[in-house]
């Protein structure tokens, strides 16, 4: 056990005190190291009564602050940091002024004091603002008022109740009469601010307000001072209050205003605005409606023509001129980053001054004409250019000859890349549902950066770049890109029809769990076909200036910088995901340099060193030999196999070679590439002759294998190699394609994977590989009998694995063999027996996902051999499993598991089961179902009769067998049809039962009965749903079961709908049948569309609120459950109906109108994308509190405010995040962020679902997250910061720390996506996010590391 550390005495800083003046400086600093350890292991109070050796301490620490040796210094330093935390309050203000007076005579260096005045700001907790200062910070901050801002100014401020007081020395930030300003005192000047900025009284802001404009205004201060003074009024504006930030608006309007305004002022008052605008963007907005117009006129076409007439006088532009423009165009940034909103006013004029500058080249002489490119220029240089290479002459020696022009000291490039960084601001800000949309950012933006692309300067043209890759994406997001097309026509294996994506008919044996086909999408099994052109829209401009593009990146391709190389891969790679394809045309003017840059040859090599070109981040040959894979991955999935042909003997060479490559993300990438290839190479693709397939496939699977096999290779590259191995045998299956891969190759990699599953490292991998390839097998020779069996013994091994992904892709895996008959046929008897006793630990509700998938599995083994599957194992965990309470897609595969025993006649032992150790302990609903399936399909050989379950229900006086047995009926006669002997009295008899469960569940057996036989059924349910009462709510029981299965069998009730129609309008009258009466009208509509859906348009105009509001309803339940039929019909119908709901002056039919919008973004998003324009104002409306729906309730002596507004508002929050999820391309996000942001200080639910929409957020849009989180701190604080009353109900206390616990987990996540956020620099952007988290780490660091740690473990 170590020793306790002995408590620090102040006699024990007495004792170190002699040793400062020791004339050896290794013993003062040692010294002062042994008295910083006593200070900081001190209590908090072991100096607050002594004041004496307080004294002695600070005069021993002065004395060092003025040493001679720099590392004395700086432990002086330290020790000051420890000193004022232990001083006692009276002492501080003395020791500030001592400090801030030091008189350096020994030492060297003369920011000693500054450094020693910030370290002691810094050193005391500050104030945070809404919470009440500790007494520590009020009693810094009074030392900091009384001593140290005086000292700043030179004059006292406020006196604090103090008289006589005698005149500070000269202030700090006074203004030299040689130098100008004292950087210092700028820099202590700033600590104060950012740290004590909620304690400062106005007088005070005001007085270093006035201090930094003088500052500004000096002309002998040099610039690096003025940029410091600049931050200092940004941080300063911070903490202003409303009537002293209008004051300096004032000012600073009537010094634009000045008629004799010097270009340095102007350049300082124009970067002091952008600097604003990004430290208090919510507070300056307002204002730019003034401002804006003085920092656009310095971008304005006038002061253009002005400085070009000069430049044509004076041979050489203006540098201060340059300066403004720069100045302006960086604060322009600001304004349309931070204050887009405020911005829109001045959208043309932002567009036409960034684009006005982004081809200012005074040292070029052919940029007059440069803002548009026309089709018949670009033509006409590219004829040139095919010309000159004809004739033998380099192409790019213009190029390099305008690069030579630069000239050192012009500054144009500076104006041009901040003209740049504007437009990419405009593009960020503004594209979604604005600009985009409008045509705007294609027609006038996109030219002129592609015209751009022979920029000199490599920084700029890396910011064009940038710039137009971005406005690609953002054309671009929102849709799938990658997602291959299977072609329909080709028939691999018999029973694999095309079904509907959103029905399955009933009479399928289909269930959800159901492998997805022999050939998935992913496989890319058709050649992709050109996409279609667009007629309108982003994409449409994209397509037209697509070839423009392709032609400048080709000739920027042949250049030898590697970041622009990088940049134009990227926004190649780009432009072929976003039209998924585009390069048909243009494919041979980019090939070339492509490979080339793939094999890492020529200038580019493979190396890894980093090059730093102007900010904008690293390239490295290795990261672009990466992104161009990815390009050509890209381009062999998106492209036909007929374009790539051409060039795949270039292409696979390459790729092999990057394959081979030492650097194993460079192997990596270049394996997943050779997957594509593969595609293209093989049928029914096959690019190129079967001799020159053959060869390049014989390529591909050697590079493939010994990576596979190799130890020494990374093991991500060894994952790789083995699904592009699966991937090579899966696509080279079948007697037509045995040429292509020979049988010995074949056999040799199927062993691979046997070796592969029974390594841990490569296991996950060579499941996927397995999976994929018995999918994918049509013949005989493609799978070996004794592979398959040793294989799916091997999968079934895994599936007691605890990794839930070996367990999962294991299972999947098996799914695949047991559905493939080629597969199936290579089980023997043994291995069936043994997979099914590795699947019984399966069939459990513990885990639900895994269960489907493995009844779906014991269905296929059943089929196969069905006296050794179905045993008194599979018996009993079916028996245990359905006392769960199941559902939906796992139910489904039950209920198909217990239709296949029942159909291979080994079903009565599960028979005997069902009845004898279930029965009635478990859901009648759900027991009933499997028992009637179990009945019909097994028929006499499940040992009991449809008598004896009618017997039952006669005989028996418990409820609970009478449900059993309805819904064993039910289902029987649904499953028996016309055929069933089982007359509607059967159930209808029942309905007057005491019992309160009996008469619904006949009501529910009656319908799914009358589902499987229309005619003999219906008329009866008909005639009772026209009486009044219960048996009216139970009629619509069974409408709702009959038409349910109507909708999906092949029953017939077109000659009922109308009588039906009628009868359900007159039904959900009632209040308590209006939400099933909506559900069966609902259900009807999708049946007949055509007839009905006019007939909902019309009933949304009733004067009637509840008829509207069970139209809305029935709206909503029919977007859920309907085919492309339907969908025809409701298209030209939805917005209308959508905007008369929503304009609905009943509040609950407004609520439920978003609810079926909601409803609509997600299942029919392809109707309602074009429309989001129109509908989107309505959710953002309801999205508001809504003061007219506040009232105050009195509750005895209190009153109490209720929100009857807060369930629309929850509704609209809702359907936000739906729109956030489907269609975030399609919302404005200045508008989104600001909802959800509000949302955060609104009532309990919504601040839950808002956090949860900035964790979505910060994946979807970091940039706009990033911009905002100022704002989320200043709420998250407010939550944090609240404490229930000591008298609160429990409720109210867990919602408090609910919202605590739901705000710390944002502000982790936050973090982590922004750690340079918190960082240790001063920005002015971010500043009120700095000290939150600062806060955060302090008070609540357990809570926060433990959220981390949350987060972590969830993550993986």
């Amino acid at each position: 056990m170590p020793p306790a550390v002995p408590q620090s005495t102040p006699a024990q800083c007495l004792q170190l005190l002699p040793k400062l003046s020791d004339a050896d400086a290794d013993l003062r600093y040692m010294s002062l190291n042994d008295l910083y350890n006593t200070l900081d292991a001190g209590s908090q109070n072991f100096l607050s009564s002594d004041y004496h050796t307080s004294a002695k301490i600070i005069d021993g620490v002065l004395q060092t602050l003025d040493d001679q040796n720099g590392e004395v210094q700086n432990q002086a330093i330290k020790c000051v940091s420890a000193l004022v935390l232990k001083l006692p309050p009276d002492i501080l203000a003395p020791f500030v002024h001592r400090v801030s007076n030091i008189k350096t005579t020994h030492s060297v260096d003369t920011s000693i004091p500054a450094t020693a005045l910030r370290t002691f700001i810094t050193a005391f907790p500050r104030p945070l603002p809404g919470i009440p200062p500790t007494a520590k910070t009020q009693d810094a901050y009074s030392a900091i008022s009384r001593v140290l801002i005086p000292r700043l100014l030179g004059f006292i401020v406020i006196p604090h109740g103090l008289e006589n007081l005698p005149s500070p020395p000269p202030g700090m930030l006074e203004i030299g009469s040689e130098k100008g300003a004292n950087s210092d005192a700028v820099d202590v000047l700033i600590e104060v601010i950012r740290c004590f900025g909620p304690m400062l009284q106005d007088p005070e802001k005001q007085a270093f307000q006035k201090a930094i404009m003088t500052i500004l205004d000096d002309e002998k201060t040099s610039s690096v001072i003025k940029k410091k003074s600049v931050v200092a009024i940004s941080i300063l504006a911070v903490y202003m209050s409303d009537r002293l930030l209008s004051t300096f608006v004032s000012s600073t309007v009537e010094s634009f205003s000045s008629e004799d305004l010097p270009r340095p002022k102007r350049r300082l008052l124009i970067t002091m605005l952008g600097s604003l605008s990004r430290s208090i963007p919510r507070r300056l907005g307002p204002y730019l409606k003034t401002l804006a117009p003085f920092v656009l006129s310095a971008l304005s076409e006038e002061e253009y023509e002005d400085a070009m007439e000069d430049l044509t006088e004076e041979g050489a532009p203006n540098l201060e001129t340059e300066e403004v423009r720069e100045a302006a165009l960086v604060a322009l940034e600001g304004f349309l980053s931070s204050c887009s909103n405020d911005m829109r006013i001045f959208t043309n004029e932002s567009i036409e001054a960034a684009l006005r500058y982004v081809v200012y080249d005074p040292n070029s002489a052919d940029d007059e004409d440069d803002e548009e490119m026309g089709g018949t220029q670009a033509e006409d240089e590219e004829e040139e250019e095919d010309e000159a290479e004809a004739n033998g002459f380099d192409v790019d020696e213009d190029f390099e000859e305008d690069a030579a022009m630069s000239d050192e000291d012009d500054a144009s490039w500076k104006v041009r890349r901040c003209a740049a960084k504007a437009l990419y601001a405009i593009i960020s800000t503004r594209s979604t549902g604005d600009l985009l949309d409008n045509g705007t950012l294609y027609d006038r933006v996109a030219p002129v950066l592609i015209n751009r692309f022979k920029e000199r300067e490599e920084n700029v043209r890396l910011e064009i770049l940038a710039t137009l890759s971005t406005l690609i994406r953002r054309t671009g997001e929102g849709v799938s890109l990658m997602e291959s097309q299977v072609d329909q026509d080709l028939d691999f294996t018999s029973g694999n029809t095309s079904r509907s994506r959103k029905r399955r008919r009933l009479d399928s044996d289909a269930t959800p769990f159901s492998p997805p086909g022999i050939f998935s999408s992913s496989m890319g099994l058709s050649s992709p076909g050109e996409a279609p052109s667009p007629v309108a829209g982003p994409k449409a401009d994209l397509a037209r200036l697509s070839p423009a593009i392709i032609r400048g990146i080709a000739k920027l391709l042949k250049q030898n910088s590697i970041p622009t190389k990088q940049s134009c891969i990227t926004l190649l790679r780009d432009l072929v995901l976003v039209q998924h394809g585009g390069l048909s045309e243009n494919l041979s003017k980019v090939i070339e340099p492509l490979v080339e840059a793939a094999q890492g040859s020529g200038s580019l090599g493979s190396g890894s060193a980093p090059t730093l070109i102007g900010g904008i981040g690293a390239a490295t040959g290795s990261k672009m030999r990466i992104d161009t894979l990815q390009l050509l991955s890209a381009i062999c999935d998106t492209h036909s196999s007929k374009v790539i042909s051409p060039f795949i003997g270039r292409i696979v060479p390459g790729i092999v070679n990057g394959a081979k490559d030492k650097y194993y993300k460079v192997s990596s990438e270049a394996l997943l590439t050779l997957e594509s290839v593969t595609k293209v190479l093989t049928p029914p693709r096959s690019a190129g002759t079967e001799q020159q397939q053959r060869s390049y496939l014989d390529s591909i699977y050697d590079v493939v294998l010994s990576r596979a096999v190799a130890s020494e290779v990374d093991l991500e590259v060894r994952r790789r190699a083995i699904h592009a191995l699966g991937i090579l045998l899966a696509r080279t299956s079948g007697l037509n394609n045995s040429k292509l891969l020979a049988a010995n190759k074949r056999s040799k990699a199927l062993g691979v994977f046997q070796e592969r599953l029974k390594s841990e490292t490569t296991r996950l991998a060579a499941i996927k590989a397995v999976d994929v390839i018995a999918a994918s097998a049509v013949d005989q020779s493609d799978l070996q009998s004794v592979w398959v069996r040793g294989v799916t013994l091997e999968l079934g091994a895994q599936l007691r694995k605890s990794d839930r992904k070996i367990s999962g892709a294991s299972l999947t895996a098996l799914r695949s063999f047991v559905s493939n008959p080629i597969a199936l046929g290579g089980l023997d008897d043994d291995t069936i027996l043994k997979l099914s006793g590795m699947l019984l630990p399966l069939i459990s509700a513990n885990d639900l996902n895994l269960l489907g998938l493995a009844m779906s599995v014991f269905g296929k083994l059943v089929k196969r051999n069905p006296r050794k599957v179905v045993d008194t194992n599979l018996i009993d965990v079916l028996c245990d499993v359905v006392l769960s309470p199941l559902g939906g897609a796992t139910f489904d595969s039950y209920l198909a598991l217990v239709k296949i025993i029942g159909e291979q006649a080994v079903g009565r032992p599960l028979m005997e089961g069902l009845l004898q150790k279930v029965g009635v302990s478990g859901d009648p609903a759900v027991v009933g179902k499997a028992i009637g399936t179990l009945l019909v399909s097994g028929g006499t050989t499940v040992g009991v009769k449809l008598d004896d379950f009618k017997s039952e229900l006669q005989t028996s006086h418990d409820s609970q067998r009478k449900c059993l047995a309805l819904a064993i009926l039910g289902e029987a006669g649904l499953r028996l049809g016309s055929s069933s002997p089982l007359k509607p009295d059967t159930f209808t008899s029942h309905f007057s039962s005491k019992s309160d469960n009996v008469p619904r569940a006949a009501a529910v057996a009656l319908g799914r009965a009358g589902a499987g036989n229309i005619n003999t059924y219906l008329p009866v349910i008909l005639s009772n749903s026209g009486k009044s009462g219960n048996l009216q709510y139970l009629s619509l029981h069974s409408i709702k079961e009959i038409l349910q299965y109507a909708g999906k069998a092949h029953s017939d009730i077109s000659p009922y709908t109308n009588e039906i129609w009628k009868k359900l309008l007159v039904a959900s009258q009632a209040e308590d049948n209006k939400i099933l009466g909506a559900e069966c009208i609902g259900r009807l509509t999708i049946i007949e569309p055509k007839t009905y859906l006019p007939s909902l348009q019309k009933y949304l105009e009733d004067p009637t609120p509840t008829v509207r509001g069970m139209v809305i309803q029935a709206i909503r339940f029919t977007l859920a459950d309907s085919d492309e039929a339907f969908d025809e019909v409701l298209k030209p119908m939805l917005l209308k109906m959508l905007m008369t709901m929503l304009n609905d002056p009943n509040l609950e039919n407004r609520r439920l109108a978003l609810t079926t919008l909601n409803s609509a973004m997600q299942h029919k998003p392809d109707i309602i994308l074009p429309h989001l324009a129109q509908l989107i104002p309505f959710i953002m409306k309801e999205s508001k509190v809504n003061k007219d729906l506040v009232r105050e309730v009195k509750m005895g002596p209190f009153t109490h405010k209720v929100d009857d507004g807060l369930e629309i508002r929850k509704s609209a929050y809702e359907t936000l995040y739906s729109l956030m999820e489907n269609a975030y391309t399609r919302v404005n996000t200045l508008d989104l962020f600001d909802r959800v942001i509000a949302g955060i200080d609104d009532e309990h639910e919504i601040k839950v679902l808002c956090n949860l929409m900035l964790t979505k957020l910060i994946v979807l849009d970091p940039e706009e997250t990033a911009r905002r989180l100022d704002p989320i701190a200043e709420r998250f604080r407010v939550i944090l910061a609240f404490k229930p009353k000591e008298n609160s109900v429990k409720q109210e206390v867990e919602k408090a720390a609910e919202a605590s616990k739901g705000a710390l987990k944002v502000t982790v996540l936050l973090h982590n996506a922004f750690p340079g956020a918190s960082g240790p620099a001063v920005n002015v952007q971010g500043l009120a996010w700095k000290q939150y988290l600062e806060w955060v780490n302090k008070d609540f660091k357990s809570q926060f590391v433990s959220t981390e740690n949350e987060i972590k473990q969830a993550n993986g």
